[in-house]
């Protein structure tokens, strides 16, 4: 992890970037993405779409049909994962009571979180969530069928996958898998975990939130199976004035931890997937539209959302139906599971890396006035060395880096404090 200076901003890179020799973390970050199934994912998919509509008003009337049934079936896949990891996993079902524009009269939306303790650093929490209610054309009816498949049953399948896949394994870090319901009504999921994440005192890394990432054909003919985007924020919510002042003054104004994080995810990929990258997009959310990342974002967590390089505008919030020959309504035959696979490994190599890795130092910085950087750091438990960070301030990535040792301190000689942004990573 990188700390970045400027505002107490996190960034990252998993053991300083892309690393010439293979170690042993790269040899199970390797593993990991290896043991994506586009099988699995297949799966779950068609057993979400079964239950006709997940509509967070829908009720829990049928058995078989509505979001409570498909929130009682999530829970058992995540109490079945835990069985099979000698209970490894701990059900939480927080909920809180809504009303509002969506949500005509006063209604309780829960989530199904399960939570994979850190062995020894389980304060720090990597989170990989989705939603699972679906909607259609209208947003409030609750009775008529709403498959979302790829919104977001896509995102649901990625986060049973994580949890599947590293049940299997222990990590430093804890590790947090959550389906959300509400985020159609207005990110209601996404607000009843930022509530659960606070109270709980959790000291969240990374919210990866994964909201439409199925689908590899977009609406206007174009194709594009070999990138992912991830959707970061610039102004931190929860800035105090003095941050404010400090960026506005000395830089920094896109090394929110959120823009970090993104980076962390843009270097990580490639190194891991062939032929696969990420398309860092320096905005919340697309314009208009939201996802359940934003109310995390607005309790003060880095949080980017995952979504697919190639939307199907049909597909979304549609009945199923079809209209001048176009087919509407977000089906199965919608997804591109070889691509959704591909997405999920991206997940699973940051999560992975992000709960391997020590957490990021404090650091200051000096060298006004001379022509040398001086940085400084505290010492990070696990950490094995450091390395110190820079780039120009125009970058968007950083692009220079030298090793540090075991020290905690490192003079860049030649180096003009005035000249770059600086970071310093815990490897």
């Amino acid at each position: 992890m990188i700390k970045h200076l400027g505002g107490a901003m996190l960034a990252a890179v998993f053991c300083a970037a892309p690393v010439a020799a293979e170690n042993t973390g790269s040899a199970m970050l390797r593993q990991v993405a290896a043991e994506v199934s586009p099988q699995e994912l297949q799966s779950t998919i068609t057993r979400l779409v079964a239950f006709g509509t997940r509509h967070s008003l829908s009720g829990s009337a049928s058995k078989t049909r509505g979001i409570g049934p498909a929130q009682g079936w999530v829970k058992n896949r995540f109490e079945m994962i835990s069985s099979q990891c000698g209970n490894c996993l701990e059900i939480a079902t927080p909920a809180e009571e809504f009303s509002g524009n969506r949500v005509p009269a006063p209604t309780a939306f829960m989530d199904v979180l399960a939570i994979q303790r850190g062995q020894t650093d389980p304060g720090r929490v990597i989170i990989i969530a989705a939603h699972l209610d679906s909607r259609n054309s209208d947003v409030m009816d609750a009775l008529h069928d709403a498959p979302g498949a790829n919104d977001d049953g896509s995102g649901v399948a990625a986060v049973l996958e994580a949890a599947r896949i590293f049940s299997k394994r222990k990590f430093p870090a804890t590790l947090v898998y959550a389906v959300l319901t509400g985020e159609e009504q207005g990110l209601l999921g996404g607000t009843v975990l930022a509530h659960y994440a606070r109270d709980h005192g959790w000291n969240v890394e990374a919210d990866l939130n994964n909201d439409i990432i199925g689908n590899s054909h977009g609406g206007q003919g174009s194709v594009n199976a070999g990138q992912v985007r991830v959707f970061s924020q610039g102004v931190r919510d929860l800035q105090t004035d003095a941050e404010a002042r400090a960026i506005r003054y000395n830089g920094g104004e896109i090394d929110s931890p959120s823009r970090n994080l993104a980076r962390f995810i843009a270097a990580l990929a490639p190194a891991y997937i062939d032929g696969f990258h990420v398309h860092m997009i320096y905005r919340t959310d697309r314009y208009g539209r939201g996802g359940d990342q934003v109310p995390m974002l607005g309790a003060g967590f880095p949080a980017v959302r995952l979504t697919e390089a190639a939307e199907n505008y049909t597909r979304q919030h549609q009945n199923v139906r079809i209209e001048n020959g176009i087919a509407y309504g977000d089906v199965i035959a919608g997804i591109d599971f070889a691509y959704l696979a591909r997405v999920t490994r991206v997940n699973l190599l940051v999560m992975a890396a992000l709960a391997m890795a020590p957490a990021p130092p404090s650091v200051t910085i000096g060298g006004a006035v001379t022509y040398d950087a001086q940085l400084s750091w505290t010492a990070v438990p696990g950490a094995m060395s450091y390395r110190a960070w820079w780039r120009d301030s125009l970058d968007s990535a950083w692009t220079h880096s030298r090793a540090a040792g075991g020290t905690t301190s490192l003079k860049l000689e030649g180096i003009n404090l005035d000249d770059w942004l600086f970071g310093v990573s815990a490897i």
